[in-house]
């Protein structure tokens, strides 16, 4: 049957359009630079320290006649300079192993082939037979309870990327139940945004945000965590709406595409049911190993170079139990082949990070004390919070935050970029410096659930084989 109605353009497509905008952008807007200065802060008892921007220093670089100076970006750079053209392996190699790009896109990729490894065992999906057979009339309880504990795991530690790894595991499971591929991302990804958003205690965003901001650290706890319990309750009911909704009737599934695919590559009935010792071992190993990310994050705060580690370990070991229990006839070439094949799989997750990274880049980059067009936006739309009532004055921040977002998706990065020119604006507007963390944790938390150019979110939609579109 053909498709009705306008298609929505491919990831890629968006992207590369925003890529022309910013292109545009450096023709039209001067840029500019701040001072910066190291902030220290304490973080629950621990001293971090972040370079920030200092608000009043902001200046424009000038031409030789003395004028704002617009350096339009070229269309193609050579020697590693960042043309137009370059903006897909200069996004791509930028960063380091700590955050995007390249770290971000290792992270996907051997997430992706360690549950290739895993899935080829076959153990997740006899346990996915063995855990219909024991909820049989209780499956809805599957959602409130999974939703809850991702939305925790946001709120506590910035859980994020790590959704990848867990849509990997319970989309399959969703859809077996007789839900669909979009239920499984709510109640990982989705869930786990919301959680970041009204957090009290996340380290990567609130916490930052609070400390650059002079204001005490892990302060206005009570309003949050009551502001979570909200969010959360209001995500559990509207994931059971829809998911009740599918089941009722496939039809109603926004992603009916994804469910033929889980439904035909799940090949339950190929899977005897028998949940045997080998079985029982790999998903062990994934349960310890899920454990032991979870405490290195929370303990030693493991980010995204310990946990990749933490994957493949566990990938590894699974590979090893299935060759040596023969499951699923496993060898060591299948375990080989299975990595590639699953890093295969969220290779475009991956290339969309290069993508997102190569905006802020043709932008002139997202240092404050480097000229770029960047740094002048995010001056001006400061600036904007000076005439505007209270209320409007909150509203704009969360606003502007979300808009930021597009281009800076990391919550830390962000913060550490926006909050020392926000938090002195927002005492201007009359505006208390806690009320202007909210509206930076809202437009961050919660504008990762939509936008192309985040790095989590497209990866676990790789993961669940949905459409950013859809």
């Amino acid at each position: 049957m053909p498709k009705k109605g306008i298609q929505m353009p491919h990831t890629f497509v968006i992207i590369f359009g925003v890529v022309v905008l910013a292109a545009l952008m450096t023709y039209l807007i001067p840029m500019g630079m701040f001072e910066t200065e190291e902030v220290t802060y304490d973080n629950a008892g621990q001293e971090d320290t972040r370079t920030v921007l200092i608000p009043d220093t902001f200046e424009y670089e000038t031409d030789e006649a003395g004028e704002p100076a617009r350096e339009g970006v070229s269309l193609f750079e050579p020697f590693g300079g960042a043309g137009f053209l370059n903006y897909m392996f200069e996004g791509l190699v930028s960063g380091d192993k700590w955050g995007s790009a390249v770290g971000v896109v290792a992270f996907i990729l051997i997430i992706g082939g360690a549950f290739g490894i895993i899935m080829r065992t076959k153990a997740i999906d006899q346990g996915i037979l063995a855990v219909i057979d024991k909820t049989k009339g209780r499956e809805a309880l599957l959602i409130p309870v999974m939703f809850f504990f991702f939305s925790l795991g946001g709120a506590v530690f910035g859980m994020g990327e790590e959704a990848i790894a867990f849509a990997i595991i319970l989309v399959p499971l969703v859809i077996a139940l007789g839900y669909d591929a979009i239920t499984g991302v709510m109640i990982t990804y989705v869930a786990t945004q919301i959680g970041f958003a009204t957090s009290w205690m996340n380290p990567f965003g609130v916490a930052i945000a609070q400390g650059v901001s002079d204001v005490p650290v892990l302060s206005g706890t009570p309003f949050r965590m009551l502001m979570w319990a909200v969010f959360t309750g209001v995500g559990i009911a509207y994931t059971m709406w829809y998911a009740s909704k599918v089941r009722r009737d496939p039809a109603k599934s926004y992603s009916p595409e994804a469910n033929a695919y889980f439904k035909k590559h799940n090949n339950v009935q190929d899977i005897n049911g028998k949940f045997t010792v080998g079985d029982s071992l790999v998903v062990i190993t994934l349960a310890l190993g899920i454990g032991w990310v979870i405490w290195g994050v929370v303990r030693d705060a493991y980010y995204i170079p310990e946990i990749a580690t933490q994957f493949f370990t566990i990938g590894l070991v699974a590979g090893a139990i299935g060759v040596i229990f023969k499951l699923n006839d496993m060898t060591i070439n299948d375990v080989a082949e299975s990595f590639g094949e699953g890093a295969q799989q969220l290779l475009p997750a991956a290339l969309v990070v290069g993508m997102a990274k190569g905006i802020v880049i043709i932008l002139g980059g997202d240092d404050p004390a480097a000229a770029s067009v960047l740094n002048t936006v995010l001056y001006a739309a400061g600036g904007l919070v000076d005439d505007m009532p209270e209320v409007l004055s909150a509203s704009f921040i969360l606003v502007f935050q979300s808009v930021i977002n597009f281009f800076v998706v990391s919550g830390s990065g962000q913060a550490a970029l926006t909050m020392p020119l926000i938090a002195p604006l927002a005492d201007i507007a009359g505006v208390t410096r806690q009320v202007a963390v909210l509206g930076f944790q809202l437009g961050d938390g919660l504008t990762n659930m939509i936008v192309p150019t985040s790095a989590a979110l497209m990866g676990t939609l790789g993961a669940a084989r949905i459409g950013w579109g859809t």
